[in-house]
C-alpha cells in the first residue's frame, strides 16, 4: 500500500508543559478542530479524551503520555487531501514525579508546542521540560494560555519567558484584550485581528485591527521584524534599509531559525475559552519541522561497531526506537515506537539489537489515545504502537535483521524515594509480584528491590504522588491488595578525595586453594557522573581473564557504602596491580579481592552521605508568608528568592527531601487550604 501523506506532512509534536498550564484542555481542543472528536473533554467533568486513565480523571492531571493521531487542513485552504498535514500528538504529564514519560517523550519527538499560564508566566516545571527539550535538541514553539483569566498579562509572561529560558522568543500574535475582556488574537504577521465564533470557537474570523491597538500592534510589528530579519543578511540589509519584507520571506527564515534552535515564535490565547488554537496548528505547519528537516538519527553499526547513520527515507533499511510500554486491558502489553528509517510490515520480523532477538509484528496499530485503528504497513517517521513483542523494553532498538543498528538510548533519573510494600494475603503475594514486574516494565524510574536481610519488598519511585499512583494501579488494573509503609529516602554516598588500598584473598583448604590480589585507586567525581571503572593494569601482574572479574566485585560493592550502607555513586575505580598465583587464582577469588580493596580505599577517601535536595516554589496568600518561611527554615530549607505574583507571594527554596513528606497537609492547614506547591529534584 502506498504511503497516504508525503513524509514533509507529517509532524510528531509533543505538548509539554508545567502542571495546570493548561496542556490536555489545550490537546482537547485540537482533536476537536483537527475532527477527531464532535464534543470538547473537559477535565473538570473528567471526559477528556487524553487523561483516559480512571487516575488521571479523578486527580485531573495527566500521568501518562498519550499518543494521537490527527490531520489538519491550514487555515483559508480548501479542506482536501492534498492539503492535509498528519499531526502525531503526544500529551505528556506536567508532574516532574512523571519525568521518565516527558523525556521518552521528547527523545521521539521532532518538535514541540510549550503552553504556558499566562497568569504564573514561567514555573519550575516549565524549566525544567525546556531544559529536557535543549537536551535532545527538540525545536519548538510557544502558547501563552489562559489570558481570559484574572490577572493574566501576556507581556509579563513573555518577559519570563525572555529572562528564564531564552532570549530568541519572538512574539508572533499579542491578545486583544485581557481576563474577561480576552476577544481574540492580532496576528502581527498578516496585521489582522482575529476573531474566534461559534459555540467552540470554530469559525475563524480575519478582521481590521481595532484602532486603539493599531499603534501597539506595528510597535510590536517592528520587534517581530527586527528579531527574525536579524537571522539572515540580505533581510538585514533590507530591514536597514527601511524596505517593507514580504511576509513569505519572513516566515521562511523564521522556519529555518525554528529548527535551528536560534528563535522560538511565541503565540497566546485561551485553549478553554476557545481562543488561539488554530494560529498554533497552522504554525506547527510553518514552524516546525517534518522528520526529513532534521539530521539522519545516529546509531552503532552492530556488525562493525562503526557509527551509522539513517536517513528518515522509506528506502533505508529498517529502525525504530521503542519509547513506551503500556499495559491495555484490551490487548495487553503495547509497546510504542517511532520509525525512524525505512518501513515496517504486519507479519515481518525484525531484530532487537538491544537483546539480540527475533520479535515477530503481529498487529500495528495507530493510536487515538484509548481507541486503536489497525494498519498494514508504516512508514519512515509514523509513531504508532504493537501487541504481543516478547523482550521489547523501553529504549530498545528494533532493526532489520541484515542491517542492525543500536539506537541511542533514553537515559532516565534515578528513584529519589522507596517504600516498603507487602500483601494483604497470601493470595494477593504472587499477583502482586506481576503485578509490580508489569508496572516496571511501563515505568523505568520504577524500581523494585528486594532486601535480602529482611526478606522485604522495596519500591522505589520519582516522588510520593507516583507511588501513590502506582500502588493505586496495582489495586485497580491488577486487583492487588497491598500493606504500604512510610516513606523513605534514597540516600547515595560518595567519596571527597582520591585513596589507594590493596585487596587480598587467600584461602587455603587443604587441595586447591583461593588466592586473589589487587591494588584499586578510587577518584571523586563531578554529581550526576556515576560511576567509572579504568583497567590500569601493565606488565601481566594480573591475566586479563580475572579483570571482568574484579570490575564485576567492585560494581557488587558499590551497592553498599562503607557510611551507613547506601549505595555509591559519583566515582572512578583504577585498577592498576597486584598479583596471582598459577594454580590457586579464580575468578571468585579476584571478586572478592576486588570488593575488598574498593570497600578499604572508600573508607579512606573522606566518604560523604548524599541527599536529595528539591527545589521549592511555594505560592501562598501574604497573610502566611512569615508562618511558611518559618516552616521552611525549621525543614532544613535555603530560601533563595522571594516575589510577587498578583496577590500572592512565591518563595523559591531548596529543601531536603526527607523533611518534605506531609508537606502538602502542613501547607493547606497552615494557609487554610489556599497555599500550593511545586517541588522537583534539584
Amino acid at each position: 500500500m502506498p504511503r497516504q501523506y508525503p513524509i514533509e506532512k507529517v509532524r510528531n509534536i509533543g505538548i509539554i508543559a508545567h502542571i495546570d498550564a493548561g496542556k490536555t484542555t489545550t490537546t482537547e481542543r485540537v482533536l476537536f478542530y483537527t475532527g477527531i472528536t464532535h464534543k470538547i473533554g473537559d477535565i473538570d467533568e473528567g471526559n477528556t479524551v487524553m487523561d483516559w486513565m480512571e487516575q488521571e480523571r479523578e486527580r485531573g492531571i495527566t500521568i501518562t503520555a498519550a499518543a494521537i493521531t490527527c490531520f489538519w487542513t491550514p487555515m483559508g485552504l480548501p479542506r482536501t487531501k492534498e492539503n492535509e498535514y498528519r499531526f502525531n500528538i503526544i500529551d505528556t504529564p506536567g508532574h516532574i514525579d512523571f519525568t521518565a514519560e516527558v523525556q521518552r517523550s521528547l527523545r521521539v519527538l521532532d518538535g514541540a508546542v510549550v503552553v504556558f499560564d499566562g497568569v504564573a508566566g514561567v514555573e519550575p516545571q516549565s524549566e525544567t521540560v525546556w531544559r529536557q527539550a535543549d537536551k535532545f535538541k527538540v525545536p519548538r514553539i510557544c502558547f501563552i494560555n489562559k489570558l481570559d483569566r484574572m490577572g493574566a498579562n501576556f507581556e509579563k509572561s513573555l518577559d519570563s519567558i525572555w529572562q528564564k529560558l531564552t532570549k530568541g522568543a519572538v512574539a508572533m500574535q499579542i491578545p486583544i484584550g485581557l481576563e474577561g475582556e480576552h476577544k481574540g488574537v492580532i496576528d502581527l504577521l498578516a496585521m489582522k485581528a482575529i476573531k474566534f465564533e461559534g459555540d467552540f470557537g470554530q469559525t475563524v474570523k480575519e478582521e481590521e485591527i481595532p484602532q486603539d491597538l493599531a499603534a501597539k500592534a506595528k510597535e510590536w510589528r517592528d520587534k517581530m521584524v527586527e528579531k527574525i530579519a536579524g537571522e539572515d543578511e540580505k533581510l538585514t540589509e533590507d530591514f536597514l534599509g527601511g524596505k517593507e519584507i514580504p511576509v513569505e520571506a519572513l516566515k521562511k527564515v523564521l522556519r529555518k531559525a525554528v529548527l535551528d534552535y536560534k528563535l522560538v515564535p511565541v503565540f497566546c490565547g485561551s485553549s478553554l475559552k476557545n481562543k488561539g488554537v488554530q494560529p498554533v496548528l497552522d504554525a506547527v505547519v510553518n514552524y516546525l519541522p517534518s522528520p526529513i528537516d532534521l539530521p539522519p538519527v545516529k546509531g552503532t553499526d552492530l556488525k562493525t561497531g562503526q557509527a551509522v547513520e539513517r536517513k528518515a527515507e522509506d528506502s533505508e533499511h529498517f529502525s525504530a526506537l521503542a519509547f513506551k510500554i503500556a499495559s491495555d486491558p484490551y490487548v495487553g502489553a503495547l509497546t510504542f515506537f517511532r520509525v525512524y528509517s525505512g518501513t515496517l510490515i504486519k507479519g515481518s520480523y525484525v531484530l532487537n539489537a538491544a537483546t539480540g532477538e527475533k520479535e515477530r509484528i503481529g498487529r500495528i496499530l495507530r493510536m487515538h489515545s484509548s481507541d486503536r485503528e489497525e494498519v498494514d504497513e508504516l512508514y519512515a517517521g509514523d509513531i504508532a504502537a504493537t501487541v504481543g513483542l516478547k523482550n521489547t523494553s523501553t529504549g530498545h532498538t528494533l532493526c532489520d535483521e541484515a542491517h542492525p543498528i543500536v539506537l541511542e538510548k533514553i537515559s532516565f533519573p534515578e528513584p529519589v524515594i522507596s517504600i516498603k510494600i507487602e500483601p494483604k494475603t497470601k493470595a494477593d503475594q504472587e499477583k502482586m509480584g506481576m503485578a509490580l514486574k508489569r508496572l516496571s516494565e511501563e515505568d523505568p524510574t520504577f524500581k523494585i528491590k528486594s532486601d535480602m536481610e529482611t526478606g522485604e519488598t522495596l519500591i522505589a519511585g520519582m516522588g510520593e504522588l507516583h507511588l501513590d499512583i502506582l500502588v493505586d494501579r496495582m489495586k485497580r488494573e491488577f486487583k492487588v491488595e497491598a500493606n504500604v509503609g512510610r516513606p523513605q529516602v534514597a540516600y547515595k554516598e560518595t567519596i571527597n578525595q582520591e585513596a589507594e588500598a590493596e585487596g587480598k584473598y587467600i584461602k587455603q583448604s587443604g587441595g586447591r586453594g583461593q588466592y586473589g590480589h589487587v591494588w584499586i585507586r578510587v577518584n571523586p567525581k563531578k554529581r550526576g557522573e556515576g560511576f567509572e571503572f579504568l583497567n590500569e593494569v601493565t606488565g601481566g601482574s594480573i591475566p586479563q581473564e580475572f579483570i571482568p572479574a574484579v570490575q564485576k566485585g567492585i560494581r557488587e560493592s558499590l551497592d553498599k557504602g562503607v557510611v551507613a550502607g547506601y549505595p555509591m555513586v559519583d566515582m572512578s575505580a583504577a585498577l592498576y596491580d597486584g598479583s596471582y598465583h598459577e594454580v590457586d587464582s579464580s575468578e571468585i577469588a579476584f571478586k572478592i579481592a576486588g570488593s575488598m580493596a574498593l570497600q578499604a580505599a572508600c573508607k579512606k577517601a573522606k566518604p560523604v552521605i548524599l541527599e536529595p535536595i528539591m527545589k521549592l516554589e511555594v505560592v501562598i496568600p501574604e497573610d502566611f508568608f512569615g508562618d511558611t518561611i518559618g516552616d521552611l527554615s525549621a525543614r532544613r530549607g535555603k530560601i533563595e528568592a522571594t516575589s510577587d505574583r498578583l496577590s500572592m507571594k512565591v518563595i523559591d527554596a531548596e529543601v531536603p527531601l526527607s523533611e518534605m513528606f506531609g508537606y502538602a497537609t502542613v501547607l493547606r492547614s497552615m494557609t487554610e487550604g489556599r497555599g500550593t506547591f511545586t517541588m522537583e529534584l534539584r
